[in-house]
């Protein structure tokens, strides 16, 4: 299976002005695929992986020889974050979370302004590039946790499943907010996909190891 780069689930100018359109140009159609690119390139005299998606290359690194296993994370890791990243957005997002993710993050952050705040505390204080993350632990509960990975690392590493991403890497904001992470955090929230978020949260309880989501990013249907 060669990786392929996702086409947005929106245009380009689409998350204006929140999101400038250049950067998501950029973004996309340069940083992206060049995760894509080198995934590939990475890939190509492993015939025996060829099969893996982004999500299993990362769960089974052990399976990647030692010489390529760095090269692999990296770019596999960026090629599925930011997979996850475009469909953490929408033109017709903000607002708040209703239902059961609602209802979880009330639960495990006393109220919906709380875990904003928490959520942008994290990525103002990681230092350097990453991302910050709601995720879904799989053990006691299954509690909710804000935390944040550096590089390309993504919470299935873990054993966690991601919920909402943010994209805390310079060129996710640079060109708009230039040094301002805290501005492009907290403008944020105007494009978050509670729908996506909520149907992730939902889907967590129930699914496969190696069968809950393609390589754009989309969920998949998994039996209970």
């Amino acid at each position: 299976m060669k990786h392929t780069l996702p086409k947005l689930p929106y245009g380009y100018a689409d998350l204006e002005p929140h999101i400038d359109a250049r950067t998501m140009l950029v973004h996309h159609s340069q940083h992206h695929a060049a995760y894509v690119a080198k995934l590939n390139s990475a890939l190509s005299g492993l015939p025996e992986l060829h099969g893996y998606t982004a999500t299993q290359l990362l769960q089974h690194l052990d399976e990647v020889p030692a010489a390529l296993r760095e090269d692999v994370q990296h770019n596999a890791g960026g090629h599925l974050n930011h997979s996850q990243f475009w469909r953490a957005m929408t033109p017709s997002g903000g607002g708040v979370p209703r239902g059961l993710l609602g209802d979880a993050i009330t639960r495990d952050f006393g109220d919906f302004e709380s875990f904003k705040t928490a959520f942008e505390a994290a990525g103002v204080s990681l230092f350097g590039s990453g991302w910050v993350w709601l995720a879904r632990v799989q053990v006691d509960g299954g509690k909710l946790q804000i935390y944040t990975t550096t590089g390309h690392d993504n919470p299935i590493m873990r054993g966690h499943f991601p919920i909402l991403v943010n994209d805390v890497w310079e060129h996710a904001y640079y060109l708009k907010h230039e040094n301002r992470r805290a501005a492009y955090l907290h403008a944020w929230w105007v494009v978050v996909n509670w729908a996506e978020a909520s149907k992730r949260y939902e889907r967590s309880d129930h699914v496969a190891e190696h069968n809950w989501e393609d390589e754009g990013g989309n969920l998949l249907t998994v039996a209970a």
